[in-house]
């Protein structure tokens, strides 16, 4: 998931993290090379800031560019 541009996550599990992500939710993930390189993903989680996550917590949101540019523009 390295990627340039921030991405629409969804949490489809979040053991260990119940306080700072809920389940089905969408979350940006920003980009972060070294963290992809761990299997991590760094997240905008319920506090509001970012930070690292596993990747396996999350699929990537594949939503028309229409509705994902909407998504980010609340976000």
């Amino acid at each position: 998931m390295a990627s340039r541009a921030r991405t629409l996550v969804i949490c489809v599990k979040n053991e260990g993290y119940a306080t700072a992500l809920e389940l089905r939710k969408l979350y940006v993930a920003l980009p972060d090379a070294r963290a992809a390189e761990r299997d991590l993903l760094r997240v905008i989680d319920e506090s509001g800031e970012d930070y690292l996550y596993p990747e396996a917590l999350f699929v990537v949101a594949d939503l028309p560019r229409t509705v994902k540019r909407r998504v980010m523009l609340a976000a």
